[in-house]
């Protein structure tokens, strides 16, 4: 993959929602999944969501929809990005 990854298909609110539920949970965070902005960052500032956190995500993923995040990758800044940019790659790589 390379590191201008656009994604083929976009993830629409209802997976978004879902996949913003998933991480609410897998990280036990005290925030309402339905108030996570998409287009906020995930990483730092925004979620603010630091590199364990991701790595967390990177797993929980991996065990529900069979998607390796590979630690290398390196589109994962663009993917990690924000939620919606992670959702678009999962729906890509589901559809696939």
């Amino acid at each position: 993959m390379s590191a201008s990854f656009t994604p083929s298909k976009s993830a629409d609110t209802t997976f978004i929602l879902d996949l913003a539920q998933i991480i609410v949970d897998a990280l036990g965070l005290d925030v309402d999944a339905a108030s996570i902005d998409p287009d906020e960052p995930l990483y730092g500032e925004g979620l603010g969501l630091d590199s364990i956190d991701i790595l967390e995500i990177a797993l929980v993923i991996s065990k529900r929809f069979g998607v390796q995040l590979r630690a290398d990758d390196v589109d994962n800044q663009h993917i990690f990005s924000s939620l919606r940019h992670l959702a678009d790659y999962l729906a890509a790589k589901r559809s696939a």
